[in-house]
This record gives structure tokens, sequence and C-alpha cells, in this order.
């Protein structure tokens, strides 16, 4: 039987009971069938995109238009997963205005539940507007990799008891202008549990422990589809990717052997037919 479609009621609920809350990422419409199957909570369509699927260098070059393309192949799955779409670089921090307004454009474009942004008590503001819009807000704070130059890296965040107190802060600062979430990425577990014990809505940990409400991994870093590096807060569940390799070495060697196609994998014309068009001579 179909389950129902989540909302953001049926995620409080499962924060509430302490029942853990499964995000993963997708980034295209077999991804959405797969995630959907597997029966997870929250589909998101990340900015991280960038890296596993285009090959850039970073999430900073993801545009508005790849993240509509995506969002909206993933919904064409039609999940009954709650799905999010990630607010690309660039695309909220100008203007309060310009941020409702791709929202809004992620929203009616993309299709997608709800959005996500990254940045504490310095995003509350253009948080607030959207929430007010009608529209749900995830917030993203700790390890911000559209703000890695920033941070000097991809680094842990939260490592001293001042640094823990600030992202202590702008958890609070995010709950109170309307997230319905907070993603917590490459914080220490201690800081990660402490933050969740404060808050009254879920936390979402990527490297933070197991004391937050849930947790969520890139697809392609889980499913060893991404070779360039593997986070350490990542767990590889199986090796898709050397799968995927020898099927494709299997089928150079046979057609260059002359085995592939075989004639089960051929399509036949009668006898007849075939004369008849053999027969005819074109000019």
């Amino acid at each position: 039987m179909p389950r129902k479609k989540l909302t953001i009621l049926d995620l409080q609920k499962k924060r509430d009971r302490r029942e853990p809350i499964v995000m993963v990422t997708a980034y295209d419409y077999p991804s959405g069938m797969l995630a959907e199957q597997a029966d997870v909570d929250i589909i998101l369509v990340g900015d991280s995109l960038g890296m596993v699927v285009h090959g850039l260098e970073s999430t900073v070059s993801v545009t508005m238009e790849m993240m509509v393309l995506h969002c909206a192949a993933v919904v064409r799955a039609k999940s009954n997963a709650f799905l999010i779409g990630d607010m690309p670089f660039g695309s909220y921090e100008v203007s309060v205005e310009e941020g409702v307004r791709n929202a809004f454009r992620l929203m009616k474009e993309g299709g997608v539940d709800a959005i996500k942004l990254e940045g504490g008590a310095e995003r509350a503001n253009i948080i607030r507007a959207i929430v007010d819009a009608g529209i749900a807000v995830q917030g993203h704070i700790g390890l911000t990799p559209q703000s890695v130059s920033k941070l000097g890296g991809f680094k842990v965040q939260g490592k001293t008891a001042a640094s823990a107190r600030d992202l202590l802060q702008d958890a609070l600062a995010l709950q109170a202008a309307g997230c319905f979430s907070i993603v917590l990425e490459a914080v220490p577990d201690r800081v990660a549990a402490h933050i969740t014990d404060h808050l009254t809505i879920p936390t979402i940990g990527i490297g933070a422990g197991a004391g937050c409400s849930g947790q969520v991994l890139v697809w392609h870093d889980m499913l060893g589809l991404f070779a360039r590096f593997q986070p350490k807060f990542s767990k590889q569940f199986t090796d898709v990717g050397t799968a995927i390799t020898t099927a494709l070495q299997a089928f150079t060697a046979e057609v260059r052997a002359g085995q592939f196609p075989a004639q089960e994998h051929v399509f036949s014309i009668s006898d007849d037919e075939w004369n008849a068009f053999a027969g005819t001579e074109t000019t």
C-alpha cells in the first residue's frame, strides 16, 4: 500500500517521538524513484549536484537554472517523501526581495515542498521573509559549503567553546525566524546533540553525530559514485561505481569481440519482405 505524502507536521512528530529522520540527496528522476522505493523521509535536491553531477570544483558556481532543472526532474518521480530544494549561492544574499523571488521560483518551477539555505543569524531576515511569503525553509549551519572560502576550507565548525556558543545562537535564531528544521554539518557530536536538545524543531546531521533528529548523506558519496574524495563523516554503503565500470568493460569487450549483439538482441524481417527490398534497385 503506497504511503501518504510526508509533511512538515509528520517530520515534527518524528522528532517529538525521537524517531530518526532519514534524508538523502537526489538529483534526477531515477534517483528520486529509487529514494522513494527505499522509503526515505526527505529528499534534498542539493547544490552538491554542482560537484557530483556537473564536475565543478565547489557548489559556488551552481545557478538557479540548474537547481530548477534538477528539482523538476526529481519531482517527476512523484515521490511521497518530503522534497527540499537548495537555494544556490548568490540567489538570496543580495536582498530580501531577490531571495523571496528566487524561493518562489524554486517552488513554482522546481515543484519542491520547501527550500533550504545556508547561514546563521545573519540570514534570519531573509528566512523570516520567505516563511512569511508562505514557503517552508530548512536552515543549514556549521560547515556551509557555499561559504567555504570564508571558512578557510572544508573544516569542522564549533570545535571551540566560543564557536560552539555561536552555533547554538545561530540555531536558535533560525528557529525563531521560522525554520522547520536545521541541517548541522561537520559539527562535533556533543555540540550537535546539545543544540538539538535546545531546539523544538528537528535537526538533520551530516558529520554531526547520532544526537541529531535525523541524518543525511550525499547520494554519490554513499553509493561510491564520486571518486574525487570521500568525506570522513560519510559511509559508502555500496560500490555502484565499480559495478558500473565492470559492466561497461564487459560491454566494450563483447562489442570488440563481435559477441554483442547476439541473435536474441536483434529484430528480423521476413524472407519475402527482404527479397522484395533487396531486389529493389535504388536510384
